[in-house]
């Protein structure tokens, strides 16, 4: 089972969920939907034997409770911030793995978490901001839409979009709400982490398949760009919503717009850099010199960052569910559905290392800081890795 859903962004159930999964609200987006309603899915080759290994293991582990929500790990100096389905939110030291503060905001989540190493914001089932101070919730607001994407935490303001494509920015101290902007959109939206994030003076959000650079002060539109067509006969094969995470290579910003296409933008000039029509479903990864991503089968491609030009494809780990991958040095890292982790050349694709987890799906996009990686899978485990 993939990882993302779809819901109405009215809170209506959605599309067939409705007579196929009675009292649900989300539907499983699947690149064949017939694998989610009883067909079989293909089978994931055997994997490759490693002929030019690098060293690596694992160096510390710790656990939240099972991750059940679009996780992302936040990464602030030599600290990141996980959290679990239950309300649980941790601060861990990247070298050593000990707690910096473990703290539970008493509601399930359904997004988080983002931080800026004081502050961490959540986002509650129940629609419900909560933001704590160095681990001690300081105050809850309601958002009134579900909410997927982590929160993003900077400049004294703490941003939220969701389900509905609202965006609404809060003062990270006492919790007013400074302004919301609304938009227009299709009725339908992702379940899954989108695009929110600081770029110099602008901020970045996914409104739908398009790309835009909001004024963080006011939340006026400055510039906007579609990096997907939708395209399909339906609502569900129309979806188009941006992707996170969207890695930053300096003023170009590259990410995935679901099932569509993978693209990359210059946020400085609000200009699309390029796009290409490539389905898939889950973020990508970027450096000075390529994007990297695996669409709907988990095929594996690289882009050259500057143009979008193919440097090469990989058909090694097909049909293994893959996490959004994160670029390390000279390689690139995917984790799977049965919690392995892969190392594979940014150069070639070729694999050169591979270590376990604990048996389940690798659940959030891989993190780093400095020389030390960590994977979160979805029975909570936390993973950190530093390859030699």
């Amino acid at each position: 089972m993939t990882r993302q859903t779809i819901q109405r962004a009215g809170g209506m159930a959605a599309v067939a969920a409705t007579a196929l999964l009675a009292g649900c609200s989300y539907l499983p987006s699947m690149p064949n939907f017939g694998s989610w309603f009883g067909a079989d899915k293909p089978k994931s080759p055997p994997l490759e034997a490693i002929t030019t290994p690098i060293a690596g293991r694992q160096v510390w582990s710790a656990r939240v409770d099972s991750v059940q929500f679009p996780l992302i790990v936040a990464v602030n100096g030599t600290v990141f911030t996980a959290a679990g389905s239950d309300g649980s939110v941790v601060a861990i030291q990247s070298e050593t793995g000990s707690e910096v503060w473990r703290a539970n905001v008493g509601a399930k989540l359904s997004a988080g978490v983002g931080s800026d190493g004081r502050y961490a914001a959540v986002v509650t089932r129940d629609n419900e901001l909560v933001v704590l101070d160095n681990g001690k919730v300081i105050w809850r607001k309601p958002v009134g839409a579900r909410v997927s994407t982590p929160p993003l935490v900077a400049g004294e303001r703490v941003f939220v979009v969701g389900v509905d494509r609202a965006v609404q920015a809060f003062d990270a101290q006492d919790g007013r709400k400074l302004w919301t902007l609304q938009r227009p959109g299709d009725p339908l939206a992702l379940a899954q982490a989108g695009v929110l994030q600081a770029f110099k003076d602008t901020l970045i959000v996914g409104q739908g398949p398009r790309m835009a650079g909001l004024d963080p002060l006011k939340g006026t539109v400055r510039w906007e760009v579609a990096v997907g067509s939708p395209r399909g006969g339906n609502e569900v094969e129309r979806l188009a919503d941006l992707v996170g995470p969207a890695p930053r290579v300096g003023d170009v910003i590259c990410a995935r717009s679901f099932q569509a296409a993978v693209g990359c933008v210059n946020a400085e000039r609000g200009t699309l850099v390029w796009t290409k029509a490539i389905g898939g479903t889950d973020g990508v990864a970027a450096d000075e010199q390529l994007v990297f991503a695996a669409d709907a089968s988990d095929r594996l491609s690289a882009w050259k960052t500057p143009s979008g030009e193919s440097a090469w494809t990989s058909d090694k780990l097909l049909y293994r569910s893959l996490s959004a991958p994160l670029t390390v040095g000279k390689t690139v890292v995917f984790g799977d559905a049965q919690g392995t982790v892969h190392w594979l050349s940014r150069d070639t694709g070729e694999t050169q290392l591979r270590l376990p987890t604990d048996g389940s799906a690798v659940a959030a996009p891989p993190v780093v800081i400095g020389t030390t990686m960590l994977v979160v899978t979805r029975n909570g485990g936390l993973f950190a890795f530093r390859p030699q």
